[in-house]
């Protein structure tokens, strides 16, 4: 993922925080032991605890022995985005119809190493892992090898742990432009109000409050 210098996370802090917002639902991508087919690409729900990222997939799931051959895999994450039109990009000098488009969106990609769980013992933990992750208000059941009603359940799945071995994390909001430019292309997502406008306006207001103007911060 290319991550210009005006695109990169201001700290660990920014990313784990901007994750905490999402619904932790990513694209797992695994390399294909075809090395002329296509890579697997997995959507999935995920938690990401302790430097691990827990997981579950079926078991039928065709992925499985690629897992095991694959050395690295990659979780990407991808929220806030939108579609940033020609005419709100032009230089306020230069006709609307000559401004380049762009897209905004928050990234963040986990590369890691994979181990594939079967033990019941160490499936229950990471179900009960993603359960208070994703649903901290309980209203479940205890999730353990040999009690209802996931105990039986537990064979049709197969656990995932992903050690992580390096995150990259990109907040693409134009944090390059002039801080007019900036707060003028705010108003109109929160005017246009489309699919995820409403996030990338927050983030690019976040990022402007954080960052200020990119030539005074690149310079210091």
């Amino acid at each position: 993922m290319l991550i210009h210098p005006w695109d990169s996370a201001v700290s660990r802090e920014e990313w784990q925080q901007w994750l905490r917002t999402t619904d932790r639902f990513g694209l797992l991508a695994v390399n294909n032991r075809d090395p002329l087919q296509a890579p697997l690409v997995l959507p999935t729900h995920f938690t990401l605890a302790d430097g691990e990222v827990l997981m579950h997939l079926a078991r039928p799931n065709p992925v499985w022995p690629h897992l095991e051959a694959s050395a690295e895999v990659r979780l990407t994450v991808v929220g806030d985005y939108a579609y940033v039109p020609t005419y709100w990009r032009a230089k306020p000098t230069d006709p609307e119809e000559v401004g380049v488009p762009t897209s905004y969106y928050a990234a963040v990609q986990f590369v890691c190493r994979p181990a594939i769980v079967d033990d019941p013992s160490e499936k229950s933990a990471i179900l009960a892992a993603q359960l208070a992750d994703m649903q901290p208000e309980g209203r479940y059941s205890e999730v353990a090898p040999d009690a209802p009603p996931y105990g039986r359940q537990l064979s049709g799945i197969r656990g995932l742990r992903l050690a992580v071995l390096r995150v990259e994390a990109k907040f693409k909001y134009d944090d390059q432009k002039p801080v007019e430019h900036r707060e003028r292309v705010i108003d109109r997502l929160e005017d246009r109000g489309h699919g995820l406008d409403a996030g990338a306006a927050r983030q690019q207001r976040r990022r402007l409050s954080e960052i200020g103007e990119w030539r005074s911060a690149e310079n210091g």
